[in-house]
């Protein structure tokens, strides 16, 4: 049960078939949910943010703030978190914090010093992949969130680098080619690491006043979603 007095922070990730949710409140998780969705965030999301404000006792008002993962990801699944993100946002009046998925799937690492490169699977063969180290104890990130073919991974990874997050499964094979000649790798992250990170990072830059505007966040795509878009009316010819 959340301690009287404090208000919690609320983390919400979409980003990808594992989704959840987690009620953060003085550096103490309060209660969280995980599940494996097949593209069902739309009707599995706000059931679960209800489930959880009832099984703790709380109200909706008692949220100070939302962290929400941005991505990249799922196309509608990303769309589903920042829809409701957003709308409780607005309904309770309290700022929202984007953050990175990459950098949640990176954060845990951040005590070993080390060059760390998350990975998520794209689609397509593609990854996104991005560079984060603390750097004279400042979380920093190195290289910018970037979409690239599964393939590509030699180029991008630096030596001694340590690799982590969901993408690892589909690309086994190349990181162990790799690890042999340059690189650590670890297991692939679990979902509930990168939650509590997402909460971990969303409570700090709440505390130094680093909230998103609601009507300018955005999901990180990297790429444009896969819909056709209609083709140019054609000219009737005279």
């Amino acid at each position: 049960m959340p301690g009287k007095g404090y208000r919690l922070l609320l983390a919400i990730d979409t980003s990808t078939k594992y989704a959840g949710i987690l009620l953060y409140q003085d550096e103490t998780e309060v209660f969280s949910q995980l599940w494996h969705s097949s593209n069902s965030h739309t009707v599995e999301l706000m059931p679960a943010i209800n489930d959880a404000l009832d099984k703790c006792k709380i109200k909706g008002q008692d949220i100070l703030a939302i962290a929400l993962a941005l991505g990249p990801g799922g196309f509608s699944s990303l769309r589903v978190g920042i829809s409701a993100a957003k709308g409780l946002s607005l309904a309770l009046k309290i700022p929202l914090i984007g953050i990175s998925t990459l950098e949640a799937e990176a954060f845990p690492y951040a005590h070993t010093g080390m060059p760390i490169c998350p990975i998520l699977e794209i689609g397509k063969s593609n990854i996104g992949w991005a560079q984060f180290e603390m750097r004279n104890n400042i979380w920093t990130k190195v290289h910018e969130e970037q979409i690239i073919s599964s393939s590509e991974i030699r180029r991008y990874i630096p030596n001694g680098a340590l690799i982590c997050g969901e993408g690892l499964t589909i690309t086994q094979s190349i990181t162990e080619e790799i690890i042999a000649n340059k690189m650590i790798k670890i297991e692939p992250s679990k979902p509930k690491m990168r939650l509590w990170a997402l909460a971990q990072l969303g409570f700090s830059r709440l505390q130094d006043g680093k909230t998103n505007d609601m009507i300018k966040l955005q999901p990180l795509y990297l790429r444009e979603p896969s819909i056709t878009q209609p083709n140019s009316p054609s000219r009737i010819k005279q």
